[in-house]
């Protein structure tokens, strides 16, 4: 699998392509939007754990610097507390969705043709950013995080409320934050598929074994 760094119109991001890729085909994508302090090369190693010739994998960098101590910048998709500027998260969503829309125009992707995968704090970016958007996203993946604001994200759900979510936490992890999401989700008329592993803030091998055969029934490989 080789991969590519480029400088979209809103965000940087990395796009790993499979095994022998032909332009010309249609390939599903899946985005991967990595946690806080991270970049957009942790999430990329996943993909030959997901499959190494059926996707594409889109690695979009978090817009906001952080700093991680003496010469070590990370980035985040918002700042944490309560004084951060409110139209922080707005203007980043706004970024995300451009780029949803640039890869979908730069590799001719029928809607509907993408999963929206996070981690951490990309994991409630995936909420954010997937549950307002059936229409693009066959599937959403939360892993070891939570969903924030749910009464904003109430307003934005659709009337049909069908869209696949996959839910994996850690019991040494803030666990209660993936119940919540669950409840939620639940109450809201979704069915997502929860899972709970002894670990702690990680994704494992144990996870993968649930993941992957999920992200292939919900979001088929391109096969020959």
């Amino acid at each position: 699998m080789e991969s590519e760094q480029r400088r979209g119109k809103s965000l940087f991001y990395l796009t790993v392509y499979p095994d022998d890729y032909e332009p010309e085909r249609e390939y599903p994508a899946i985005i991967l939007l990595h946690g806080y302090g991270a970049n957009m090369q942790d999430l990329a190693e996943l993909a030959p754990s997901i499959d190494t010739s059926g996707y594409l994998y889109i690695c979009p960098n978090a817009p906001i610097g952080v700093s991680l101590g003496p010469g070590a910048t990370g980035w985040a998709w918002g700042t944490p507390g309560e004084n951060r500027d409110p139209g922080e998260m707005p203007r980043t969503e706004r970024r995300l969705e451009q780029l949803f829309q640039e890869v979908m125009e730069q590799h001719k992707l029928t809607p509907g043709r993408m999963a929206l995968l996070g981690f951490s704090q990309g994991a409630g970016m995936t909420y954010r950013c997937g549950l307002g958007h059936p229409d693009l996203f066959a599937g959403l993946v939360a892993l070891s995080g939570g969903l924030p604001d749910p009464e904003e994200l109430r307003r934005r759900l659709p009337s049909h409320r069908t869209q696949s979510i996959f839910i994996a936490h850690g019991l040494q992890d803030n666990i209660e934050s993936a119940r919540r999401a669950k409840g939620f989700l639940e109450a809201e008329g979704y069915s997502p598929s929860y899972h709970e592993y002894d670990m702690g803030h990680e994704i494992t091998e144990e996870v993968l074994e649930d993941l992957v055969p999920w992200l292939k029934q919900v979001l088929p490989p391109s096969v020959v």
